[in-house]
């Protein structure tokens, strides 16, 4: 078997397609790798790349050996102590061998991990690969389209870069049989003339010289046919299409009352990073709505909704009834995907509680297509848990979660945003 390996330098003398074969390859061992590693940093440091390792049994590559097969007996010299059947008895313990990461005085060589470095764009696509948003089904022609370029035949003008060579030689081929067909019928009539008139009449005859003439002209005129004219120069044509694609909105709903102290709004506002950086690296169109509540629900931007310290007391259902007002004006054509994850820590008034649960299963779960409800808590169940439990027997698409620690942030985010088999 020949392998042909593509060593052309790529950047800093790496060559990117052997790069993106060997994580292809073993992606299974990179993508625990990466799990491995993201337990053990914070999730501001998310967009940097990793430095992981692999063992080594993991990526020997299979060989075929040669086996005898069936039962043998051999003898080895040098033995001086053992006879057959002897029992041997078993090694002691106590860290004499040469395992990885332990002691010993074998003289016996071991191999290390196999260590290399991820890029950004790397650990970001193996950490998000099994991960998007559920139910992403409504597709359209977008108010403002989103085109991709798509083939469409030969022009006769264009760009160097764009010629067509195979359609440009063709084309000339064609022209030259075309241009010279008469001719080269007329020289092959008037070597035929000239054979069977030097058969009757010396060189020197008028109608000898006259088919000499002939034929050098036409010769003449045939070597004068371009191999190639700029009239045969056809170009790769590309237009504009419009491509169907999906609009999507996601909602980020965070708790900032007075009983989410600062280590729930830290948990918080992690998840919150991740996930806005899983939507706007996966999905390029989807627009992000931020919405903060305590006793009053406000839209906020980017950086308010991360940083802002403005806190009070606590009632979710004026985040609610925020959100099924901005999904009614500004989301109501029904063309959208609309998504929503809310955090919270789940302390709410009992009758406000209800309040949610109604909000929910009769005005707001029918305009979207997948609602993730994250309760940040080491206690019990809240009343605002109790209360949205009651919601998925009427609406499969409304999930759970519960976050006790920081540890939990990862597992829960990807429970929510799992890629479903169909």
């Amino acid at each position: 078997m020949v392998h042909l390996i593509d060593r052309r330098l790529q950047g800093k003398n790496k060559s990117a397609i052997n790069r993106e074969r060997f994580i292809r390859r073993y992606k299974g061992q990179i993508k625990e790798a990466v799990a491995r590693a993201v337990k053990g940093r914070s999730i501001t440091d998310m967009e940097s790349g990793e430095k992981i390792s692999i063992p080594v049994k993991d990526i020997n590559e299979p060989v075929f050996g040669h086996s005898h097969g069936g039962i043998w007996e051999s003898v080895h010299p040098g033995n001086k102590e053992y006879a057959k059947g002897d029992q041997i008895e078993r090694p002691r313990g106590g860290g004499g061998g040469s395992g990885r990461g332990r002691a010993g005085n074998s003289e016996e060589t071991s191999e290390d991990d196999f260590s290399f470095e991820l890029s950004r764009e790397e650990f970001l696509n193996v950490f998000f690969d099994d991960l998007e948003l559920p139910n992403l089904v409504k597709t359209q022609l977008t108010a403002v389209p989103e085109f991709k370029m798509q083939r469409a035949g030969y022009n006769v003008s264009g760009t160097p870069s764009n010629i067509h060579v195979l359609r440009s030689l063709r084309g000339a081929l064609g022209r030259r049989i075309a241009v010279g067909g008469g001719p080269r019928k007329r020289l092959k009539e008037a070597e035929d003339e000239l054979q069977a008139l030097l058969e009757q009449a010396d060189e020197d005859d008028p109608r000898v010289m006259e088919l000499r003439k002939e034929i050098s002209h036409l010769r003449a005129r045939i070597l004068a046919i371009p191999f190639i004219d700029p009239f045969d120069l056809r170009y790769s044509n590309r237009i504009k299409v419009p491509k169907p694609s999906s609009q999507a909105v996601m909602f980020c709903i965070m708790d900032v009352s007075g009983s989410m102290d600062e280590s729930r709004k830290d948990m918080a506002k992690r998840f919150f990073i991740l996930l806005y950086l899983f939507l706007t690296r996966a999905y390029e169109k989807i627009e992000v709505v931020f919405i903060r509540h305590h006793t009053s629900a406000t839209e906020v931007d980017e950086h308010n909704f991360f940083h802002s310290r403005e806190s009070g007391g606590t009632v979710v259902s004026s985040a609610l009834q925020l959100l099924q007002k901005i999904l009614q004006e500004r989301y109501a054509s029904g063309d959208w995907n609309a998504y929503v994850a809310q955090a919270s820590d789940g302390d709410n008034w009992d009758s406000d509680s209800t309040t949610c649960r109604e909000l929910l299963t009769n005005a707001i779960m029918p305009l979207v297509q997948y609602y993730a409800y994250v309760e940040i808590t080491d206690g019990p169940p809240q009343n605002l848990w109790e209360e949205y439990a009651q919601i998925p027997a009427a609406h499969p698409h409304f999930a759970m979660q519960k976050i006790e620690s920081p540890a939990d942030i990862y597992p829960v985010f990807r429970e929510l945003f799992k890629k479903q088999t169909t």
